[in-house]
């Protein structure tokens, strides 16, 4: 398969959770986003801000930094938002239920370096960096499964 890039860069936190929103409107049960970054880059920013535009009722979405896993019901899909960094070993994801979530609901993963080779390919792989100015990033966007090519064309 083609790897398949896009790059983007917005200049403060408002800009990168438009772009969230942007993202959120067209995902569908099945559809999983690898969030990477260091630690502070906005991975759960981006997540927090996708994942509110899909909510029925305004809803807090906390970092799942010590739950592992955020599940939340819309009327669209059931959304899992994970952040794998304290995970230590890759049976541990198989633990939390998350192989099965990819199939069925829409998934945002932090850390997903944590998967090893259960990320699955047709993943959309996010990479937030800081950017020239202390609330800029750069999301690089890769993906290989066509359906997300038309999807971001408006992005």
């Amino acid at each position: 398969m083609t790897t398949r890039s896009r790059s983007l860069s917005p200049a403060n936190a408002e800009q990168t959770a438009r772009y969230a929103v942007r993202l959120a409107r067209g995902l569908t049960p099945g559809d999983v986003i690898l969030l990477t970054g260091e630690v502070g880059t906005g991975k759960t920013h981006f997540a927090r801000a996708a994942i509110q535009s899909m909510l029925p009722f305004p809803e807090d979405v906390p970092s799942p930094t010590f739950t592992l896993v955020q599940t939340y019901e819309t009327p669209a899909a059931e959304i899992w938002h994970a952040d794998l960094y304290r995970l230590g070993a890759v049976q541990e994801v198989e633990e939390l239920g998350l192989i099965d979530a990819f199939e069925t609901a829409i998934c945002l993963v932090e850390w997903p370096d944590r998967l090893g080779n259960l990320a699955p390919p047709s993943a959309l792989s996010l990479k937030i960096t800081p950017g020239p100015t202390p609330d800029a990033r750069t999301i690089l966007a890769e993906w290989q499964d066509d359906k997300w090519t038309d999807r971001l064309t408006a992005w």
